[in-house]
């Protein structure tokens, strides 16, 4: 394995506080992000000496955004917003970067096609293949995420393409609480000590925001971060009818709804303490969490 990593050498976003224990906190991921990587040398490694490397296609991903308030289950880009790697030496120039969109729906129809299958119609992603050859190609104009009950209760929907992203909270009376996995992490409680000395900047308020905006609009180009919602700003009045009016076509063909009632949190939204008398096993019926609203 690779060598503990050191506090001082992280590099903190400026929605979290820099202390200590979030530097700690911090350090042990960039530690597991290291183990990690060792583990994936080990399967390219064993693929190479089965003689099938240069014939395979790896696709690398992670399943969501990284476990610390402001990212994991919110529509954020530190929620969202994925490593993709992909190596396929007999087929793909190495060392290629394109910033052509591309979403986890458009995987197992471009596979399918690589592999000489046709996508079934309730596929909904798109075939990125012809970026693997060409990093200029476009696939997508739009990329769409979703945030559900994970945890907590909420709906939000957004839309991005290169420049800007749109995010919609229809349940804008909840806070933007992190995961209970963040929620219970040395990250979360320095934040809970520091806002109850009104120590914490407005991009570290985020998490604890109750009312949210209905629409935030970011400038990802001048604004990775997203601590500024530009949806007020009178200038990108038009940017902000334009995303919304390509959301609105995409809730339409998903058929997107709202659900007529809310689930409970199956946390406490400040301690992450489990709520026992709700965290039920196995799940009640999708009726009986989201009620039916024409849809079950």
């Amino acid at each position: 394995f690779q060598p503990p990593h050191k506090s001082d050498s992280v590099r903190l976003p400026p929605y979290v506080p820099d202390t200590p224990e979030v530097r700690g906190d911090y350090q042990l991921y960039y530690d597991e992000i290291g183990r990690l990587d060792n583990y994936v040398g080990k399967v390219m490694a064993e693929l190479k000496k089965q003689g099938v490397a240069d014939n395979t296609l790896v696709l690398f991903i992670s399943d969501n955004g990284r476990p610390f308030p402001g990212d994991k289950t919110t529509l954020y880009d530190g929620g969202i917003r994925t490593p993709w790697i992909v190596n396929w030496p007999a087929r793909i120039k190495a060392g290629q970067k394109t910033k052509s969109l591309v979403s986890s729906v458009d995987i197992a129809p471009t596979f399918l096609k690589l592999a000489g299958l046709t996508p079934g119609k309730t596929y909904e992603g798109v075939d990125f293949a012809p970026i693997l050859v060409d990093p200029t190609a476009t696939a997508r104009n739009y990329a769409f995420a979703e945030d559900h009950w994970h945890d907590y209760e909420d709906h939000g929907r957004a839309i991005a393409n290169q420049r800007w992203k749109l995010i919609r909270n229809s349940y804008v009376d909840l806070q933007n609480t992190p995961s209970a996995d963040a929620g219970r992490s040395p990250t979360w409680q320095s934040m809970l000590k520091l806002k109850a000395d009104n120590k914490l900047n407005a991009a570290q308020l985020r998490c604890f925001t109750s009312p949210r905006a209905e629409f935030e609009l970011y400038d990802l180009k001048n604004d990775p971060f997203e601590t500024k919602n530009l949806a007020g700003s009178k200038e990108h009045q038009a940017t902000l009818l334009k995303m919304q009016s390509a959301l609105a076509v995409w809730s339409k063909k998903t058929n997107d709804y709202l659900p007529t009632k809310r689930t409970p949190d199956e946390f406490h939204r400040v301690t992450g303490a489990p709520d026992h008398s709700v965290r039920k096993r196995p799940r009640p019926s999708k009726k009986d969490m989201f009620g039916t609203n024409g849809k079950y």
